[in-house]
């Protein structure tokens, strides 16, 4: 691609090569355009402006490309040569483009600081044209260009091996250099890179997309309606629920006028709704209600949702609840002449309401108290480093829980269930807490300011597979408490792993507590060659660029509580989504998986031969897994790649050829195989590893893909494969949660997302 890898080709849609007469007039408008903003009064683009406009990360490519569309030499850009360069690659055929590319990749002249060649019609070679071949050099310059242009770091020897790898493929004749005619054979292999095979222009050559029609909102299509049935059925019989509760109360006091028919309805609403905040935190009962069929019935992965929800409806019930008692006051004040409003609502009085005629004091403060609470809860307060102001206010619901008993005279058969639930809990947590600490056994720090911490395993501690605990590390701060997921399987009797991202105050002084500044970190080695010093650990994360530490502090859990991925066992074909720190909880999974594997593995006596029986159980009910890990970056995949391998070769030897378990890296900073400034390197990468069984960029035998997924292709292979009903678990951005759920509505999958 000329620009930025997510930029839309100029190409028409669906591999064609053709524009109709209004789309070829609108391109040429807009790049006429667009072309006059840049060049300014010269009416000239020079380099800088071309890289400027360009958006690369290099320049190497710009300076390239930049050389073939200055046709006359002239240093500069015209409008002319531009259009004239851009209309035979939008419009020509593969060959032209072709020519194109190969111009690209004969950088003899260049190599010598000579210009390069000029793309001219029909591909042939201006007077200043390069050597008319590629030679092992040449291609070993682009490929170093190429990775650096896809954030890719690979030691000196690997790009050697890469540019071997490509160049024996395409030197048919064996001449020691690669013509014009070899690279379009080599290329004519690789079916998809031919077929999309383009230049993309960055934004400011990007004609505006038409105005879509208005179309029928996705809340309203019947997909929608079946993938959140559970959830709208919930929100219904709630809403449900409370109208009913508030016509009851109305009419049974609308004898008292209307002001306090409203008030009496509000505060049954309150009844219910402020028990109903108790029983969504009851986390230890919704994990034990996860293994129970009311698990399929209600939406217990949105109790935290719903409990927002809930929070906000009790807040304006309240205020209505408020408004009308102060506007019944002010009515009763004019009426008796002799008191004021202030009386009403500030003395205590007879026959009012709670204990000893307190529920106007009591009101007020409960108003206030919910208005605090509401207030330092929000996204801006607990993720702006004051965790503690959300934390010590929320604790408040003690006092608002108190004050509405004695506020309301029916609110304590409402709430002495699930009050007794709730203190149950606390109790068993505190308990947990003050049990005494675990030992920090090890820590190590990963890339991008990953933690990952090694916790002495608690002796009757039993979760399964993607559960989290809370941790308090008193070193850090006394009594914060702050949810992770466990990345270690239950089948692991001795340590719990807990690998936390540094995204917050919290996060980021753990991992500055664990330093040693004393000891700089060694030189980071690139991910391939720190691989193998790492497969002969024995389920062991290192990263490359921080440090293996023994560590001895003490740190408190509590915990296990469950989360949607305990549905992926009773799954036929699960699909799990990571994104960066988001395979946390699938990390547990596929060694629980793995775990499994060795349990069920036979071998004949006599013979030696060893198979796998069906792993399907009345506890595991997969067919298929298909696990997919987006990352940024090369380095992310350090987290977890040493496990990853471990899990590839376990297969490998108990299941030789078996697919049970599919991986699927992705690396979104890597340009994509139709991008014209990777299409060398993407070449090389599959060779290589089809040569040597393993992936350059992670060791393992999964290649990576650049770019991010096509949902469409990714999900439509899922479909094709039919190993049954097909659940979709996602571990990420919330942003890439919206793609991949829409996706999963037009397929039929089931979809879960796990809080991140």
């Amino acid at each position: 691609l000329l620009g930025a890898a997510a930029h839309p080709a100029l190409c028409p849609p669906a591999g064609s090569c053709t524009m109709s007469t209004a789309e070829d007039a609108e391109w040429l408008r807009w790049v006429t355009k667009q072309f006059g903003s840049i060049a300014g009064e010269d009416k000239e683009i020079d380099l800088e402006e071309f890289k400027t406009a360009l958006q690369v990360k290099e320049s190497f490519f710009a300076e390239r490309f930049f050389a073939l569309f200055d046709s006359d030499g002239s240093g500069t850009i015209s409008l002319e040569e531009l259009l004239k360069a851009l209309s035979l690659l939008v419009h020509g055929n593969e060959t032209d483009k072709l020519r194109f590319l190969f111009q690209v990749y004969d950088v003899v002249r260049a190599l010598r600081h000579i210009r390069v060649p000029a793309l001219t019609r029909r591909g042939a070679c201006s007077p200043r044209a390069g050597s008319g071949s590629i030679d092992p050099d040449e291609l070993r310059v682009v490929l170093r260009w190429c990775l650096r242009e896809s954030a890719i770091a690979l030691p000196e020897e690997r790009l050697g091996d890469l540019t071997l790898a490509l160049f024996e493929a395409a030197d048919k004749d064996h001449s020691g250099s690669i013509t014009f005619k070899e690279l379009k054979e080599e290329l004519e292999g690789f079916p998809e890179v031919m077929e999309n095979l383009t230049i993309s222009a960055a934004s400011w050559l990007k004609p505006p997309p038409p105005t879509e029609r208005s179309r029928r909102p996705r809340y309203l299509t019947r997909v929608y309606w079946h993938n959140h049935r559970s959830k709208l059925a919930c929100l219904g019989g709630y809403a449900g629920l409370n109208l009913l509760l508030f016509a009851l109360a109305a009419l049974q006091h609308a004898s008292l006028g209307g002001w306090m028919a409203v008030a009496r309805g509000c505060g049954q609403c309150l009844n219910f709704n402020c028990t109903f905040l108790a029983v969504l935190m009851l986390r230890r009962c919704l994990t034990w209600l996860r293994a129970t069929p009311i698990a399929k019935v209600l939406p217990l992965d949105q109790h935290v949702v719903f409990h927002q929800l809930v929070g906000y409806v009790v807040l304006a019930l309240a205020a209505v609840h408020t408004g009308a008692h102060i506007a019944n006051f002010s009515r009763l004040a004019r009426q008796d002449g002799h008191h004021a409003l202030a009386e009403y609502l500030l003395s205590a009085r007879p026959g009012v309401g709670g204990l000893g005629g307190t529920a106007s004091q009591t009101g007020l403060a409960l108003q206030g108290l919910l208005a605090a609470m509401l207030a330092f809860s929000s996204p801006c307060v607990r993720r702006s480093g004051h965790f503690e102001v959300f934390y010590w206010t929320h604790l408040s619901y003690i006092s608002i829980w108190t004050l509405l008993i004695l506020h309301g005279p029916h609110f304590w058969k409402w709430f002495v269930v699930p009050g007794c639930l709730f203190v149950l809990e606390k109790v068993v947590g505190l308990a947990w807490r003050h049990a005494g600490g675990l030992r920090i056994v090890e820590v190590n720090l990963l890339p991008s300011k990953v933690t990952h911490l090694v916790i002495e395993r608690p002796q009757f501690f039993h979760y399964k597979p993607g559960d989290y605990v809370y941790l308090n590390i008193p070193a850090i701060a006394t009594y914060e408490w702050h949810p992770f997921t466990i990345s270690s399987a239950p089948e692991q009797q001795e340590t719990l792993w807990l690998h936390i991202r540094s995204l917050g105050q919290w996060t980021n002084k753990l991992y500055e507590y664990f330093q040693q500044p004393e000891s700089p970190s060694p030189e980071p080695k690139p991910l391939s060659r720190s691989l193998r010093e790492k497969r002969c650990r024995h389920w062991v994360q290192v990263g490359a660029d921080g440090a293996q530490l023994s560590a001895n502090a003490e740190c408190y859990i509590d915990g296990p509580y469950g989360t949607p991925t305990r549905r992926i066992f009773t799954s036929e074909h699960a699909v799990l989504i990571g994104a960066g720190i988001g395979i946390t909880p699938f990390a547990s999974i596929l060694q629980s998986i793995m775990y499994r594997y060795r349990r069920r593995k036979q071998s004949c006596p006599s013979c030696h031969y060893s198979w796998c029986e069906d792993l399907r159980d009345e506890e595991m009910m997969l067919r298929k897994v298909d696990f997919i890990w987006i990352n940024r970056d090369q380095k992310h995949f350090e987290w977890f790649v040493s496990l990853l391998t471990k899990l590839e070769m376990e297969q490998a030897e108990q299941e030789p050829g078996g697919r049970f378990l599919e991986m699927h890296m992705y690396m979104t900073s890597a340009l994509s195989k139709n991008d014209m400034k990777a299409i060398g390197l993407q070449m090389a990468l599959d060779l290589l590893a089809a040569k040597e069984q393993r992936d350059s960029i992670t060791g393992l035998r999964t290649r990576t893909q650049p770019g991010r997924p096509d949902w469409s292709k990714v999900f439509g292979k899922v479909a094709e494969e039919k190993k049954g009903k097909v659940q979709v678990f996602f571990c990420g951005s919330p942003a890439l949660a919206k793609v991949i759920r829409a996706h999963c509505e037009h397929f039929g999958f089931r979809f879960f997302k796990e809080n991140f």
